[in-house]
């Protein structure tokens, strides 16, 4: 089974929400005329990063699903039969999540909220409380992770034991090496992987671009520039990631002794 997979890497403009849904929607337009079927967008696509204090960002946060970005987002999602994964500073009553949307043909499926946080969003944002889950669809299954998530292979690996083919990755990325974490979280699981990163500055931080698509082995299918806004799109098949072994003998799953790594639960 073939699939579209595209990633958009755009500088979403710091606290204004009405640009920012003006450009997510002109891009996610522009990956629908080339076919992409999965569309995924960067972390925090309709507030910007850099927050000077909590207050900014409350200013431009939303409710999900009934703020105007992913009431925009979910227009397109069902006009063109696509399934779009994006990052959302999410209000909820007084507190704020780093969180990412799925939506798809029928609308709002669900979100996920930031597990890791990184750096200073540990004073604006609350931890990420919704257990990791996989959407399946007729024919394949993708999990959802943001940005520092990459550091921590528990992530990619708990998506991929609840049946993730395709992790798909909302990221801010300015540490230089997170775009290599995300080919090896491929490889370890046997799953693809599609890192959405924004590119451009905001006062002390600059953003790393450089947004991928990568196969089961590890390869990359697809990579942006480090800085230009532009669209990614890689086919893949996401029945290869149904095939854990590696060699006639080994299994990335079933070789596993989870008995051995009582150590990661604690």
């Amino acid at each position: 089974m073939k699939l579209r997979v595209a990633a958009i890497q755009i500088a979403p403009k710091l606290g204004d929400l009405e640009e920012n849904i003006r450009k997510t929607c002109a891009f996610i337009e522009k990956a629908i005329e080339q076919e992409a079927e999965l569309i995924v967008l960067p972390e925090l696509s309709n507030s910007g990063y850099n927050f000077k204090s909590k207050l900014q960002a409350l200013k431009c946060s939303e409710p999900i699903p009934d703020g105007p970005t992913v009431k925009a987002w979910v227009k397109l999602a069902r006009k063109h039969s696509v399934w779009i994964v994006g990052g959302i500073n999410e209000r909820h009553g007084e507190k704020l999540y780093n969180s990412a949307v799925i939506l798809g043909p029928e609308g709002y499926v669900g979100k996920y909220r930031k597990l890791h946080l990184f750096a200073q969003e540990k004073l604006l944002f609350q931890p990420g409380d919704i257990p990791l889950d996989v959407v399946k669809t007729v024919n394949f299954a993708f999990g959802v992770m943001i940005c520092f998530d990459w550091a921590f292979p528990e992530v990619a690996r708990v998506l991929t034991l609840k049946g993730a083919e395709i992790v798909c990755h909302p990221a801010n990325l300015v540490l230089p090496y997170g775009q290599k974490a995300m080919q090896v979280r491929s490889l370890e699981n046997h799953i693809f992987t599609i890192t959405a990163n924004r590119v451009g500055k905001e006062g002390n931080l600059t953003f790393t671009g450089q947004s991928q698509i990568t196969d089961v082995r590890g390869k990359v299918l697809a990579k942006g520039s480090k800085s230009k806004e532009e669209i990614i799109v890689a086919e893949i098949n996401p029945d290869t990631a149904r095939d854990k072994k590696i060699t006639p003998y080994n299994d990335l799953i079933k070789d596993r002794r989870p008995r051995c790594y009582s150590l990661l639960t604690v």
